[in-house]
């Protein structure tokens, strides 16, 4: 399951314009939580913690542990409110989660065995076509990452979506064709070795026909 990423709030008092523009001048941002089928909360959230996950990215596609108060919920953003001069985060909405709620969320793609793999042993080069994946998941059984294990792939092959085994309920959003992860494509060193050995294959036969002649 992927490592949820923990984020520290506080209950904040009061809701409207005022509350909000208080709250940013003791260095907050205000933000609200919702769904869950529970009333709305309006939280403050430190701003140098919140700056650090956006700085990090993928913060509108992970999954959030909220700590509110010391209490914590599971949460995804669904929005970050920016100032249109210096875009600095002026409010941010959280949606709560189950267990079992479905949401879309970008999954990473980890390479394993390249060290050892047949293609890229022999000066392939591995080209990485998506190194994330939109899928939709289940907020209780979320992958930390797919695996692509490239220990048998040589020069040439390719690695679509229907090879990676994904977890029971999990699909992708792209469903109308099967598209491709990575391959193994022919490194430059490879070519010019190959065209260095037709070229000599095509001398040799030159000199051989000279030489019965």
């Amino acid at each position: 399951m992927a490592e949820n990423k923990t984020l520290n709030a506080s209950i904040r008092a009061g809701t409207g314009k005022g509350a909000a523009r208080a709250a940013r001048r003791e260095n907050m941002v205000p933000g609200i939580v919702y769904g869950g089928g529970e009333e709305p909360t309006p939280i403050n959230i430190k701003f140098n913690e919140l700056i650090k996950m956006l700085k990090a990215g993928g913060f509108l596609s992970s999954l959030l542990t909220l700590v509110i108060d010391g209490k914590e919920q599971r949460v995804i953003c669904r929005g970050v409110q920016r100032d249109v001069v210096n875009d600095l985060p002026l409010h941010v909405d959280f949606l709560r989660l189950s267990a079992k709620s479905r949401i879309n969320l970008m999954i990473p793609v980890k390479f394993l065995n390249e060290d050892i793999s047949v293609g890229l042993k022999m000066g392939g080069t591995l080209v990485v076509v998506r190194n994330e994946v939109e899928l939709k998941v289940t907020a209780g059984d979320i992958p930390e990452s797919l695996e692509v294990d490239l220990a048998e792939a040589e020069i040439g092959d390719t690695i679509h979506m229907s090879d990676i085994t994904l977890p029971k309920g999990t699909r992708p959003m792209i469903t109308d064709r099967d598209f491709v992860i990575a391959n193994i494509g022919a490194s430059k060193t490879v070519g010019l070795d190959d065209e260095a050995s037709e070229e000599a294959t095509e001398e040799e036969s030159t000199e051989e026909a000279e030489t019965e002649e």
